[in-house]
């Protein structure tokens, strides 16, 4: 690794279909996000104060998919890319709300492609709330600044969900809102600056998070390409008429427009009763949907096929044929010309989504000058005030929206200067050019104000030497109940452990380092290459047991020790634990079984004190606060980076609820046969393994069954 000259910017978004010229509306995962994300890491790329800008995002071979999304690397040009990494199967296109699972599996991908590079990031801007637990973890482990852009939240989109007339357990088992919304606030707690579109996303809806008082927000609209999107200019008629008379029998009517990929969410259905149900629209107008690509009817997604279903049987119901469309296919060019069309027939594009986060589709509407009809929830209040370009409606309500649509189509005069007033507002007010610039100016504000505190390149200046030079491996077991607890076990281990000098042996303990020497002697364990003690929050290396200052330094980062113990010194069922238990980064207390505080509630009494830190609960009997950059699986990730060790050379073993973090992603993950009941939500989790033998045994087992250090098992 090397410095580098001017920006370079790290990008993380996971899911959908994302390449140089992406498949927009071909599923429910490749929409606006995806559009947003290139036009602003190429509007980026653009500016000369930005010499690299890398996407991450997910790859995958999928038969059913273009072989684009299982290429590692494609060049966007001026510097900018899309790295496509690991996690999950390989062989499979998957949904986001099926991602979550792989997520740690994300973040180990991403820590090594950063590792394998020749510079460290300066930034990581991560979008939507996956990337965002991504982000997370990785600004925690490397020291950089996190920036996040929502895009859409749980808690906003749960209740419009709610509103809507979904049962409240169908929606959190079908979007697994628990984990998006632990993860939205996580990035509130801890990112610098979290990007919204509009001043409504960030009072409205981000208003419903606990951790949005302490968040700094920064509103920063997205921009349209003005090259891409324009007025019909002296066009007479539109290219897509021919195409559209195998829908509509009057194809020069005017149109009322529709772009969005087919989720409920989107809101069509009350769009398509609104039309039906009203004559006088449909004498006087066509209704034209682009709702996404579709091939055969079989293969879309469930949520997708409902949606759908749903246009065609209101569309039956109502003998809609000849006065709507619905194109199966179109092209990326063709999309600018669905606006250009409407607007050459004085139609207007209507957007009546229960909440939209900001919508695009809108400012390239107001860039084409087509008038608009847009949902009163979320983005479009902003851009209706600067463009005053159309009519917001409460989008459940089908008596506004037809009315809405009547002024916009039926009063000429009105339609000339929504569409006038619309081409100066997105000129004025949304370009790309302008967006990079208030970025970037935010993002030198960042790691101006940060400077003292970054660790970004520790591990490219400090030039660690390993603890081991010779090992190409690593394993790293817990000490009470997993090493110990049976001696022939810990024998047969010890042996083991000779026999491959090519590993590297470590301890991963609550206790603190005299103890851990103390035990470690007492059970007649030779010194370990590697302590990792104090539940993560000190490493030393060697018989010599030479302290890493860099970690001590990485842990600092928002830690407030006596913070915690007067926002917890009145807590029932606590009582402190005794003080040579006690570190300069660990708070330890012991918990009464009979009254015991739940680690929710320990958490948000720290967060109204204003404390960003880890609760550890162990054995439902002992409780750790430690930084939150602080734990045993972030010392292990941060000693495997420092190494360059990839993840999967790493075998961990343990028996608790603290021992949990060292388990998952790419990590080789034992759980010994006598753990705690802590460690059963870890089942069925991909790389671990849960052995029947018993402590050391037990890590003997696990070592068998990854074949470690060969190849791991798969």
């Amino acid at each position: 690794m090397s410095d580098h000259d001017g920006l370079y910017i790290l990008m993380l978004s996971i899911h959908g279909r994302i390449c140089g010229t992406p498949e927009l509306g071909v599923d429910a995962d490749t929409g606006g996000q995806i559009g947003y994300v290139l036009d602003e890491m190429q509007a980026l790329a653009r500016d000369p104060r930005v010499t690299r800008i890398n996407l991450l995002t997910r790859r995958f071979s999928d038969p059913t998919t273009h072989p684009i999304y299982g290429e590692p690397r494609e060049s966007l040009g001026s510097g900018a890319q899309i790295i496509r990494l690991p996690a999950g199967p390989a062989h499979k296109y998957l949904q986001k709300e099926r991602l979550w699972d792989y997520l740690d599996m994300f973040v180990d991908s991403a820590l090594h492609f950063i590792r394998s590079e020749d510079c460290i990031p300066d930034v990581i801007h991560s979008h939507y709330a996956d990337a965002g637990y991504v982000g997370v973890r990785l600004s925690r482990l490397l020291g950089i600044p996190l920036i996040h852009t929502g895009h859409s939240l749980g808690r906003d989109k749960r209740e419009r969900l709610i509103a809507a007339g979904r049962k409240a357990e169908s929606i959190d088992r079908q979007f697994h809102f628990s984990r998006r919304i632990a993860a939205e606030e996580a990035v509130l707690s801890e990112a610098s600056v979290v990007m919204a579109s509009t001043r409504q996303e960030v009072d409205e809806q981000y208003g419903l998070y606990e951790n949005a008082a302490r968040t700094h927000f920064m509103v920063l609209p997205p921009g349209v390409d003005l090259h891409r999107f324009s007025r019909p200019g002296r066009q007479r008629s539109s290219p897509l008429l021919s195409g559209l008379r195998r829908f509509l029998e009057a194809p020069r009517k005017p149109p009322i427009l529709a772009i969005a990929r087919p989720d409920e969410r989107k809101n069509f259905q009350r769009l398509v009763e609104a039309y039906a149900t009203a004559p006088d629209l449909r004498e006087h107008a066509n209704l034209v949907l682009i709702m996404g690509q579709r091939d055969r009817f079989e293969q879309i997604p469930h949520g997708a096929k409902k949606v759908i279903e749903s246009v065609l049987h209101t569309m039956d119901d109502y003998d809609l044929y000849g006065q709507i469309a619905l194109p199966k296919h179109h092209e990326p060019e063709d999309v600018p010309e669905y606006y250009r069309y409407a607007a050459i027939y004085k139609g207007v594009f209507v957007n009546p989504a229960l909440t939209e986060p900001f919508g695009l589709t809108l400012l390239e509407a107001a860039a084409s000058g087509l008038p608009i009809v847009a949902t009163q929830h979320g983005g479009p209040q902003d851009i209706i005030r600067y463009c005053r370009n159309g009519i917001l409606v409460d989008p459940l309500n089908i008596g506004e929206i037809q009315n809405a649509l009547r002024q916009m189509l039926f009063d000429r005069r009105r339609w000339q200067r929504a569409s006038r007033a619309g081409l100066l507002g997105v000129r004025r007010v949304y370009s790309w050019e302008a967006h990079a610039r208030r970025y970037l100016a935010e993002m030198e504000h960042i790691l101006r104000r940060q400077r003292k505190q970054r660790r970004r390149e520790f591990a490219a200046r400090q030039g660690a030497r390993r603890a081991v030079p010779a090992a190409d491996h690593l394993l790293v077991s817990d000490i009470d109940n997993t090493l110990i607890g049976d001696p022939a076990g810990l024998a047969a281990l010890m042996e083991w452990l000779r026999e491959h000098p090519r590993v590297a042996f470590g301890v991963a303990t609550g206790r603190n380092l005299k103890q851990t020497m103390e035990i470690l002697a007492a059970h007649q364990v030779p010194r370990p290459d590697i302590c990792i003690t104090d539940v993560g929050t000190r490493i030393v290396y060697g018989s010599k047991l030479h302290e890493d200052q860099d970690w001590a330094a990485h842990l600092h980062y928002r830690w407030w020790r006596e913070g915690v113990l007067q926002a917890l010194a009145d807590v029932p069922g606590l009582r402190l634990q005794e003080k040579m238990t006690q570190s300069a980064f660990k708070v330890s207390y012991y918990v009464d079984p009979k009254h015991p505080p739940t680690a929710k509630e320990l958490q948000k009494r720290l967060h109204q004190q204003q404390i960003i830190a880890h609760v550890v609960l162990s054995h439902t009997r002992y409780l750790d606060i430690l930084p939150i950059r602080a734990s045993k699986g972030h010392a292990i990730r941060f000693l495997a980076f420092r190494w360059g060790l990839p993840l999967h050379a790493v075998l961990t073993a343990g028996d608790s609820g603290n021992d949990a973090d060292m388990m998952g992603g790419e990590i080789c993950g034992v759980v010994v046969g006598n753990h705690s009941p802590e460690l059963h939500g870890l089942r069925g989790k991909q790389h671990i393994y849960f052995a029947s033998a018993y402590h050391a045994w037990g890590i003997l087992e696990g070592i068998q069954y990854y074949h470690f250090p060969g190849d791991a098992h798969v």
